[in-house]
């Protein structure tokens, strides 16, 4: 009875040590196989990365001048109806026509 479990013993070990794994790789080397042999290997780096880029700073445009809402056209003062430049021409409607002046 002894001799049987010393035998059994030792057929355990040897079962054992059969079927132990081996080393596990880290990187996958296989690839996709199908119907045909296709290989998908990993990618292709090609030279050193690109050089880095500077954005351009953004546009900053100059403020507008400040726009005339009124007209002084001589004798007659109006109000603009939309905005003109500070000393740009403009007239007022008159009895007799148009006066022209300033807008300021």
């Amino acid at each position: 009875m002894r001799k049987f479990l010393l035998g059994t013993a030792v057929a355990a070990v040897a079962a054992g040590l059969a079927l132990v794994p081996g080393t596990a790789n880290a990187w996958w080397h296989g690839g996709f196989y199908g119907p045909r042999v296709v290989f998908f290997g990993p990618p292709v780096i090609y030279g050193p990365p690109p050089p880095v880029y500077y954005a351009p700073p953004p546009v900053v445009y100059a403020p507008a001048p400040p726009a005339g809402q009124t007209c002084y056209a001589g004798a007659y003062v109006c109000p603009l109806d939309q905005p003109t430049p500070v000393n740009g021409g403009c007239s007022c409607p008159t009895n007799q026509g148009r006066a022209y002046g300033r807008a300021r």
